[in-house]
């Protein structure tokens, strides 16, 4: 059977012209050099092209010689390894596809770091989402969630303000690569983040159209609602905050270590690192250091001895390499990095906090009030999944819960049936007010403020948690829908739920809505959502009509006594 496309991986370049010799000089020519390189000129294309081969061979494998002392016995295999490196020009822009070890021939600092994740948002189904790798802010740590048979983002735990994505892969929604063309009705997979990892039609002309497609669905589509996050945090773009940046890191490498400057592995490099157990770490010197491991302190000493205003640069410009023993020769080398991909740092221009993250500049909560909105606003959009019952404004809640299951058949009211607090037993919890016939929680409550709202989302946090985590909450919930719906309803000993409803009722009769939620409740909100989906369960949030014909009257002002209550007519003064 002939096949038409190959997984590869393409990555974009930056400041890079579209011509054979700027192309060309994207490579080390000292580095083709000593692995006598072969350079071609492809015409096939119909663009520029350039495409470079070459193989990096050893006699010896290195651990060879280790295991003759081990063994008594003495083995020689050699090593070959094989690069390549394709570069077209399409339209003005270029890509680079690398075969084996080429991709390490293109320098990073030219990959555009986020084109393979600015195709995925667009494309991918956020309901199936395979794996995603993220770093956060702040901490020198890396999180990798796989999830091999797909599932929506929020169940990955990723979506949040302080996080920047790195890598996601899944399933891509139909489109017009040459993968789709041949495999009618089945799933088309990829990953993106530095590139883009995703089957290529192998001939020339079909190589050309889906990197076009590409281009143009990167250019002219918008991210999926539920993927736009991931562009909400962006590496900082404005030259004077850089230069200002590039200044206070300078010269907080000229002082002594105070802790502020930590070690975090490169995303690209994780493969490497995992199997690496020598650093080779060159820094302003002709002579590499060897360690077993990625030595800080070596690295910031270096800095240190740089002069002012050379610091950063040289150790952008130095290097840490990657091989499997501290015998390896360049054709053992896993991978070679530059030092500052290593460093993860914390600055301050004033109020604003900046954090270095593989060479990249990035501002914590910069996002954090966009990120809160947009949740609250994505959550109300949902068409929800019940409608609740009017609710007069004169009625008290307890009424209303009563009232529910007379207008919506095969409701059970829970309201004020507690369970026992697992910390103190003496304690009841309510774990919800409603309970419909799929067994989805409702939470009810009027709120003329923010205070009966926290209450609210803290509760559902608590019932949830509450009935995932501790066995004898369950089994009392089980028993006590047995009771109370006469025997009709059986809710499973290992009942977890997988739906909330947050159902609210503002008491100014206005219309529940992005803008008319108190603004301390949609951080609230936003927070609540954020846990319970990371926890597999489906948040939604509605509003409830009053039902009045007309506005309540409002209470008659009297004279006011202490603590705000006025006498007569009862009012509270907020």
């Amino acid at each position: 059977m002939t096949t038409h496309t190959l997984v590869r991986t393409v990555y974009r370049l930056s400041r890079v012209d579209p011509t054979p010799e700027a192309m060309l000089d994207v490579f080390d020519a000292a580095l083709l050099d000593r692995r006598a390189a072969d350079v071609h000129f492809p015409d096939v294309f119909g663009v520029p092209a350039v495409y470079v081969t070459c193989g990096m061979e050893s006699d010896e494998a290195t651990w060879c010689a280790p295991m003759a002392r081990t063994t008594g016995i003495r083995v020689t295999e050699s090593v070959r390894r094989t690069a390549a490196v394709l570069l077209l020009a399409v339209d003005g822009t270029v890509y680079g596809i690398g075969c084996d070890q080429g991709y390490r021939l293109i320098p990073d600092h030219l990959k555009d770091k986020r084109f393979g994740l600015s195709f995925v948002i667009r494309q991918m189904d956020p309901a199936a989402i395979r794996g995603a790798v993220s770093r956060s802010l702040g901490q020198a740590r890396t999180d990798i969630s796989l999830v091999p048979g797909g599932a929506p983002v929020p169940l990955l735990g990723i979506r949040e303000h302080s996080r920047v994505i790195r890598s996601l892969g899944g399933y891509l929604d139909d489109l017009p690569l040459t993968r789709s063309r041949y495999t009618s009705g089945k799933a088309v997979s990829a990953q993106g983040g530095c590139g883009l990892k995703v089957a290529l039609g192998i001939e020339p002309e079909a190589l050309l159209s889906d990197l076009r497609t590409i281009a143009t669905i990167c250019r002219e589509d918008v991210p999926h609602p539920e993927l736009e996050f991931v562009d909400r945090i962006a590496p900082v773009d404005d030259p004077s905050t850089l230069d200002a940046l590039e200044r206070a890191l300078d010269n907080r490498l000229g002082l002594s270590s105070d802790g502020r400057i930590s070690v975090s592995v490169p995303f690209e490099q994780y493969e490497a690192y995992e199997a690496a157990t020598a650093y080779l770490t060159r820094i302003n010197s002709s002579e590499a250091r060897c360690s077993d491991g990625f030595d800080l302190d070596y690295v910031l000493e270096r800095a240190r001895l740089a002069p002012p205003g050379r610091r950063v640069t040289v150790l952008r410009e130095g290097t840490v390499t990657l091989a499997r023993d501290g015998w390896a020769k360049e054709a053992d080398a896993l991978a070679v990095t530059s030092a500052l991909s290593w460093l993860e740092a914390e600055v301050s221009l004033g109020s604003r906090r900046f954090f270095l993250l593989e060479g990249e500049w990035y501002e914590a909560g910069a996002a954090y009030v966009e990120e809160c909105r947009a949740t609250i606003a994505t959550l109300l959009a949902r068409p929800p999944s019940v409608t609740m019952p009017a609710w007069p404004s004169d009625e008290p809640e307890g009424a209303y819960n009563d009232r529910v299951p007379d207008e919506r058949p095969g409701w059970l009211c829970l309201d004020t049936e507690n369970i026992s607090n697992p910390l103190r037993r003496k304690d009841r919890i309510e774990i919800c007010d409603l309970l419909t016939p799929d067994d989805t929680l409702v939470l009810v409550k009027r709120a003329g403020g923010s205070g009966p709202l926290s209450h609210l989302f803290g509760q559902a946090r608590v019932a949830v948690e509450l009935t995932q985590e501790v066995a004898r909450t369950r089994q009392e919930l089980s028993a006590k829908v047995s009771r109370l719906s006469g025997g009709k309803r059986h809710l499973p000993e290992d009942f977890t739920p997988r739906r909330v409803v947050l159902a609210v009722q503002l008491k100014n009769g206005k219309e529940l809505t992005a803008d008319s939620l108190f603004g301390f409740s949609q951080i609230t909100a936003a927070q609540t959502v954020k846990a319970l989906t990371a926890r597999g369960v489906t948040v939604e949030l509605v509003g409830i009509p009053t039902g009045d014909t007309e506005p309540p009257l409002r209470p008659l002002p009297g004279p006011v006594c202490a603590g705000g209550r006025r006498t007569g007519r009862r009012a509270t003064l907020h």
